[in-house]
């Protein structure tokens, strides 16, 4: 595996650290700013955004928690793999 390293960034522009969740978003330390496929800006000046990977939101391109497991409220988990 090769790994590329990118010169120093200046001090000027602060690199902005960005966190892969395992099964669901993308973390952005903020503000952000995405550009869509269609070419409009959507922004956010949150102090981390998260970003869908799911594309199960209603809220694109934020994460609005649509990758999560649903259970009905008040269901307890069963111990035999999900079958009711």
């Amino acid at each position: 595996m090769t790994q590329h390293i990118a010169p120093a960034t200046p001090p000027s522009r602060p690199a902005r650290r960005v966190t892969v969740v395992p099964q669901g978003p993308v973390l952005i330390e903020g503000p952000v700013e995405i550009v869509r496929e269609d070419g409009t800006v959507v922004r956010s000046d949150r102090f981390t955004v998260a970003v869908c990977t799911c594309r199960r939101s209603r809220n694109q391109p934020w994460c609005d928690t649509s990758h999560r497991p649903h259970r009905r409220c008040g269901a307890a988990p069963s111990d035999d793999g999900g079958t009711p």
